[in-house]
């Protein structure tokens, strides 16, 4: 024991408040929370156990205090809000167990099971259904936002004859874009939108900061068509200028912006995996430095 330490027997009714040092962590609390269930707390304050306390009469007990005030309430209510995650789950297990607060463990360790057996969507893509919705994801997400139009029925004339491949390209290099960056921007479906078949909108800090329309009208001999282009290296760049919106607490750094700036120029050709990921991983590097 250091200078100053004892060793007593604690004992008084149940309305009696006690001083507890935890690891470092204060505590106040009565003799009669303390004593509520069967377990170890049971043991020390209900004069069974002497106990260490210092100069200033405070209850010694060598445990982290991160998780003593949650024990505390368990026994207080028989029910506390549980962490979230799995590693906080198992960081108050073990004081559960160590206290040997048997109705707490029970209830923890049905916690971590029903976490095991959840799947995490790691990507989650809303599809917009009204106007009032899709003001509510722009003003509220923390992320900046990329939102797809792609709605072939709102076309009246024929396509052109590459329009339904490039269709299928604006879908796929979606999906491979919402995969990649999805934990950094929300993405979105609009499948009930305007009149536009095919676009793609950037928006940060809740205002929209660019725009990719990829359908135009063409006039043949007898008819107009409609055109469905696949700008891959614009909507590239613009992506990667949304990310600059991350922080809402500050505008986006104009030298920032300008260094994202130089593939738009490129032709629109299609690009394997393997090439669409070299040129992620490039412009994403030019844009951290």
């Amino acid at each position: 024991m250091m200078s100053g330490e004892t060793k007593t027997v604690i004992k008084g009714n149940s309305s009696k408040y006690v001083k507890l040092n935890v690891g470092g962590t204060l505590h106040y609390t009565t003799i009669g929370t303390l004593t509520k269930q069967d377990t170890m707390l049971r043991a020390m304050f209900s004069g069974r156990m002497e106990v260490l306390t210092d100069s200033e009469g405070w209850i010694l007990i060598d445990r982290s205090g991160k998780y003593f005030g949650q024990v505390l309430n368990f026994l207080r209510d028989g029910t506390i809000p549980l962490p979230e995650t799995r590693r906080e789950l198992m960081e108050l297990l073990a004081e559960a167990k160590y206290y040997l607060v048997q109705d707490l463990v029970v209830l923890v360790e049905a916690a971590v099971k029903n976490m095991d057996h959840t799947v995490e969507l790691v990507c989650k893509v809303p599809l917009i259904t009204s106007h009032k919705e899709e003001q509510l994801l722009l003003t509220t997400s923390t992320k900046p936002v990329v939102k797809l139009i792609c709605n072939r029925h709102n076309n009246k004339y024929s396509y052109t004859s590459n329009s339904d491949d490039n269709l299928l390209k604006n879908l796929e290099l979606f999906d491979k874009l919402s995969l990649r960056f999805n934990r950094r921007v929300l993405f979105v479906k609009d499948v009930i939108g305007s009149n536009e078949i095919c676009c793609w909108s950037f928006y940060g800090h809740g205002s929209k900061i660019a725009e990719v329309c990829c359908t135009s009208i063409v006039y043949g001999t007898d008819k107009k068509h409609t055109k469905v282009e696949f700008p891959e290296a614009r909507i590239f760049e613009e992506t990667l200028n949304v990310l600059l919106y991350e922080n809402r607490e500050s505008r986006p750094d104009e030298g920032l912006m300008q260094a994202t700036r130089g593939y738009a120029d490129v032709h629109h050709s299609y690009h394997s995996d393997e090439e669409v990921e070299e040129k992620l991983d490039r412009k994403d590097r030019m844009r951290r430095k």
